[in-house]
């Protein structure tokens, strides 16, 4: 009882000092910005090693549970993090952000905005995704079936891309998102400890195959979220499957599965709205049936591959913005989730080494201890110091120093 009654204390606190003083920036305050195939921060090279933590808004709804954002982000730092990816939507259902069309609960963003805010305070960027492509948490589902109720023709997810109203909830959506801000009294687009927006988690169109239709949504949205905000860098959040534009890719790079979701990475990116690229690896999931050694190749391979055109072909820096081991991966063991964290790190290292355009990789996904609500087969939690939890660490110090910090303003535990 003595515990909880000092969590609750201590997330008044936290909270108060915010509503009555601001937030103090940290020292990596600035905002990120790109020049050719490399992220820039205070006029020097920036390296995004990260996580993703999608739950943030979720818990700092509540602020007796906004010390675990607090502890999550502290640990973060600890190792030397510098990025955090998370949602910043919550469409209809419960605790929503945004209730319906247009209308939002104030408490949900207060969450977002503490969780933001939090990451001020620490020195901590980040990614910000403006709606998911999967029906969790509403997504572009959520969208259509809006539409649909009032009155719209509508039969398929993928209307989302196509029809005008839906699109200009979307368009709505961004623009309430980047006025917002109770804590730090600094409207979004102004803010920069907010690394990037995200169109989309995960973007597919499996309505049109061949990307196209994917395309031009990305390019009116894109331009549209660069009218309102052109301070911060942008991206799509795609996974990086390869598409018609890049047929040599496609065959010899993309899970069969892969080819029917209209997505394109070429031509996905070539927008001059787009800043830089995104990609996800999953190999486990998208090849059950090959060996371990079959899989850690093919990261590699997907890496590099995708460091290849963003280096010749687009000229922007790219981000491998998910990946891990599911623990749930047949005969899975500690040691072969290494070997993907290594397999991954080394491969970017190599290519920030040379001043390359690979910036950073975002492991799928932090939890604080005792968050038994969001643990699943590919959380983790560094406050258990596992082999993996030093290999993270390890990179931090590798990237810090090639990025220019020197000594790194955190003591980095390896």
């Amino acid at each position: 009882m003595k515990c909880l009654c000092l969590v609750a204390f201590l997330a008044i606190v936290i909270t108060q000092s915010y509503n009555e003083i601001g937030a103090e920036a940290a020292s990596s305050d600035g905002f990120v910005s790109r020049k050719g195939v490399q992220f820039i921060l205070n006029g020097k090279p920036f390296y995004a090693n990260g996580f993703n933590a999608y739950w943030l808004t979720y818990e700092a709804t509540d602020p007796a549970t906004r010390f675990k954002i607090t502890y999550a982000f502290q640990n973060a730092t600890g190792h030397g993090l510098t990025v955090a990816r998370t949602w910043g939507f919550r469409d209809g259902g419960y605790r929503a952000l945004q209730t319906a069309p247009g209308s939002y609960d104030e408490l949900t963003f207060q969450g977002l905005d503490f969780a933001i805010a939090e990451a001020k305070r620490l020195g901590i960027k980040m990614i910000i995704t403006f709606v998911n492509n999967y029906s969790d948490f509403g997504g572009k589902k959520q969208y259509v079936d809006w539409a649909k109720s009032q009155g719209q023709a509508v039969n398929s997810e993928d209307d989302f891309y196509t029809n005008p109203l839906v699109k200009q909830f979307f368009k709505n959506h961004v623009k309430v998102h980047i006025q917002m801000n109770t804590f730090t009294k600094i409207a979004y687009k102004d803010e920069p400890t907010i690394m990037a927006w995200e169109l989309m988690n995960e973007p597919q169109c499996k309505a049109d195959p061949s990307g196209k239709t994917l395309t031009a949504w990305i390019g009116e949205m894109a331009t549209y979220v660069k009218s309102l905000d052109s301070k911060h860098l942008l991206s799509t959040g795609l996974e990086g499957f390869y598409g018609d534009s890049s047929p040599q890719r496609k065959a010899s790079l993309n899970p069969v599965a892969a080819n029917v979701l209209g997505t394109d990475f070429i031509a996905n990116h070539n927008l001059d709205a787009i800043d830089f690229a995104s990609i996800h690896s999953y190999p486990d999931l998208w090849f059950p049936n090959l060996n371990e050694t079959s899989r850690l190749g093919f990261l590699r391979k997907w890496i590099e591959g995708h460091m290849e055109d963003a280096q010749n072909i687009l000229k922007k820096p790219l981000i491998l913005g998910e990946f891990g081991k599911p623990s749930n991966t047949p005969g899975y063991t500690l040691a072969k989730r290494d070997a993907v964290f290594n397999a991954t790190f080394e491969t970017i290292y190599a290519s920030a080494e040379k001043g390359g355009p690979v910036a950073g990789a975002l492991f799928w996904h932090l939890i604080s201890g005792g968050m038994k609500n969001f643990e699943d087969p590919l959380s983790i939690v560094l406050s258990d110091n596992t082999s993996t939890v030093k290999i993270i660490g390890k990179q931090s110090r590798k990237l810090g120093l090639i990025g220019g910090r020197g000594k790194l303003s955190h003591k980095i535990k390896v």
